[in-house]
């Protein structure tokens, strides 16, 4: 009996959570089709304040709603924000024709950080689809376990255990360690790039807005960021997290 209650909780925790989700996505999406709304009748003030709870508190977007924010934040004078938003859609569609509009709104001709290897590519599509991938993972761990518990009697040896742990391993590496850096993009103006987290350190470089960054830890008021080839500090007060 007391089985069947736990069986009973937890589907209804599960029905209960699918529920939540839709009506969250609903929601984001209704909240969308209203913002797209404003800004086709050019209201873009009010459009631009729901983008913006859509991005900033709910961590949801789209790359078209990128673009559009993009947009008003240019036509305010609002540079910075504008190439901030830009970077963030090059993180899904690495276009470099995204680049050259950064370099125009930034006035720079050579920004650090948007060069992607094929490697950078992959990771970042598999880093995206982790609790995927962690989850196919799993599931042959499971249907592991069930041949090896139906067949019993015959896997006597070791070797026919190779296979549940060897997909254990990968569930456990997808899980801790198929996690894209954090990235950032540098919108102070201008911004001091230190080699050590003090005032006192020396300067690497003075630059504008625009640079894309690996943040590699947070140190007090500094982050830790690849600089090139080589590790920098920056104020987090220079940096607006992508």
């Amino acid at each position: 009996m007391q089985n069947s209650k736990a069986i009973f909780l937890t589907k209804f925790i599960i029905f209960l959570s699918v529920i939540l989700q839709s009506f969250n996505c609903q929601a984001n999406t209704s909240s969308l089709k209203k913002a797209d709304s404003l800004f086709i009748s050019k209201n873009y003030q009010e459009a631009m304040g729901i983008y913006e709870s859509l991005l900033l508190e709910e961590d949801s977007y789209s790359p078209a709603m990128l673009l559009k924010m993009a947009f008003v934040a240019e036509g305010r004078g609002d540079y910075a924000k504008a190439s901030f938003y830009l970077a963030k859609y090059y993180d899904i569609n690495p276009n470099p024709r995204v680049i050259t509009k950064i370099k125009t709104l930034t006035d720079q001709s050579n920004l650090i950080g948007y060069e992607l290897s094929d490697w950078d590519r992959f990771f970042k599509f598999a880093s995206d689809l982790q609790q995927e991938i962690t989850a196919i993972f799993s599931l042959m761990v499971l249907i592991s376990i069930i041949l090896l518990l139906i067949f019993k009697e015959k896997a006597t040896q070791p070797k026919y255990y190779l296979p549940a742990l060897f997909f254990i391993l990968l569930a456990f590496m997808s899980n801790n360690f198929l996690q894209e850096s954090s990235t950032g993009i540098v919108t102070g103006s201008p911004t001091i790039v230190m080699n050590k987290p003090t005032a006192g350190g020396k300067m690497i470089q003075n630059v504008d807005p625009g640079h894309r960054v690996i943040i590699k830890s947070s140190k007090d008021i500094w982050y830790e960021v690849k600089w090139g080839n080589k590790n920098a500090f920056i104020k987090k007060e220079s940096i607006t997290k992508l």
